[in-house]
C-alpha cells in the first residue's frame, strides 16, 4: 500500500536491488534455487497473485517453508509439484515463517497427510488458534468501538460486522500440535545449518530463516523487495506500538544477516540487495511519521491521515488495512512524545502534534 510515495527516493532504491531469477515457477512447477532448495509458487488471486513457497530437501523427503491458503486451488497445486518436481517424496516437516493464512493454511492438511510436524514460533502459533476461534462470531463491540473512535462511518461499521469472523474460512484445520522455533535456533534441514531470526511488527513472532553455508534467508513477509508489509494496530491491542517492533527488528535482522544473502520473500521475486531493502524499509516508514506528524498540527482522526500515508484510494476493501497503518503510525507518534490524542463526546479519537 505504501511504496512508491516517494519516487527519486524509490528509483535509488531500486538500483540496489538485484533479481537473479526473472521468471517465476509456473503452478505446480519449480525453479532450483541452490542445490537441494527449490522454489515454488502456490495461487492467491487478487492484486497478489500468487505466494512464494520453499522446498528444502532432506533425508527421507522434503521440508515445506510455507504452505499457502487453504482451499482446493492450492491442494490441487500441492499435488502437482508433489507428483512432480519434488518426485514424489513426502513431506518430512512443515515449517511456517508466520499465522497469517496465506502461510499457514495448509499446514493442517499436509502434516495430516504426511505423518509430520508443524514447526513454527510459539507466538504464531497462540495467535493463530485465537484468531481461528474467531470463525462465524458476530463482531465484537470492543471492535466497533475500535473503529468508530479511528472515525469509521456506520455503513462502514456495517460492512465491518457482515465480514467479521472470517480469518479461519482461509485455513484448513490447523495441526493441534507444534515444534517451537525461537529466535537464535539452529535448526538442521537436508546438509545445511538454518538459523532462526524473528522480527515482529507485522505479526507477532515472524521466523525468518538464514543459512550462511548457501547464502540463503527465507524472510517470509518480513522483507520484501517490491511492495511493503501491513503493519497495523487491531482492535485486540488499540495500545499497541508495532510499528516501533517493526523498525527495531529490520535494523536487527541488518547487523544479523550478511549483505552477500540471496533473500528469499514470500511476494515478488528472490533478490539481492538486504541491506538496501531494508534501509530503504525504515526510511520510508520514517519519512512518513515526519509527514504525519507536520499534518497533526491541527487535529486529525485516523481516517484523516490516509493521504499522507498512502498514494492509493482507499475502499471498502482496504479501509481496515488502510486504518490500521495510520493508527501504527498515531501510536509510534505518541510512543516518541510527539502526538497526543483526546477523545470527543461522540467517542471519536484526535491526534494532535505536540
Amino acid at each position: 500500500m505504501r511504496d512508491g510515495f516517494e519516487d527519486p527516493v524509490l528509483e535509488a532504491h531500486k538500483a540496489k536491488i538485484t533479481y537473479p531469477f526473472p521468471g517465476g515457477p509456473d503452478q505446480g512447477e519449480a525453479v532450483d534455487i541452490a542445490p537441494g532448495v527449490k522454489w515454488l509458487r502456490m495461487p492467491l488471486g487478487g492484486s497478489l497473485a500468487w505466494i512464494n513457497v520453499w522446498a528444502i530437501r532432506e533425508a527421507g523427503g522434503w521440508a515445506i517453508v510455507d504452505t499457502g491458503l487453504g482451499g482446493q486451488a492450492t491442494r490441487e497445486s500441492w499435488r502437482k509439484a508433489l507428483a512432480g518436481p519434488l518426485e514424489g517424496l513426502p513431506v518430512t516437516r512443515v515449517f511456517v515463517t508466520h499465522m497469517h493464512p496465506d502461510h499457514i493454511g495448509m499446514s493442517g492438511w499436509m502434516t495430516r497427510k504426511f505423518g509430520c510436524r508443524l514447526w513454527i514460533t510459539r507466538l504464531e502459533f497462540l495467535m493463530c488458534r485465537s484468531l481461528s476461534a474467531d470463525t462465524g462470531r458476530e463482531a465484537p463491540e470492543d471492535a466497533l468501538t475500535f473503529y468508530r473512535a479511528a472515525g469509521w462511518d456506520e455503513e462502514a461499521l456495517e460492512d465491518y460486522r457482515a465480514r467479521f469472523g472470517g480469518f479461519g474460512k482461509s485455513l484448513h484445520a490447523l495441526p493441534d500440535s507444534f515444534q517451537r522455533l525461537s529466535d537464535g535456533d539452529i535448526v538442521r534441514i537436508g546438509d545445511h545449518d538454518w538459523k532462526v531470526v524473528v522480527g515482529s511488527g507485522h505479526s507477532p513472532e515472524h521466523a525468518c530463516l538464514w543459512c550462511p553455508d548457501l547464502k540463503l534467508m527465507i524472510s517470509g513477509d518480513q522483507v520484501l523487495p517490491k511492495i511493503t508489509s501491513n503493519v497495523s494496530v487491531f482492535p485486540t491491542e488499540p495500545a499497541g506500538d508495532p510499528l516501533t517492533d517493526w523498525l527495531t527488528s529490520l535494523a536487527r535482522i541488518r547487523t544479523l544477516v550478511p549483505d552477500d544473502v540471496l533473500v528469499l520473500p514470500a511476494h515478488n521475486e528472490p533478490f539481492h540487495g538486504l541491506h538496501a531493502r531494508i534501509d530503504h524499509l525504515i526510511g520510508g516508514h520514517e519519512r512518513s511519521l515526519t509527514r504525519l506528524h507536520k499534518l497533526l498540527e491541527e487535529p486529525k482522526r485516523a481516517i484523516d491521515t490516509f493521504h499522507i500515508l498512502f498514494r492509493r484510494k482507499i475502499d471498502r476493501w482496504t479501509l481496515g488495512m488502510a486504518t490500521g497503518e495510520s493508527l501504527a503510525h498515531l501510536n509510534c507518534l505518541m510512543t516518541r512524545g510527539l502526538a497526543v490524542r483526546s477523545q470527543d463526546e461522540a467517542g471519536v479519537d484526535w491526534y494532535r502534534a505536540v
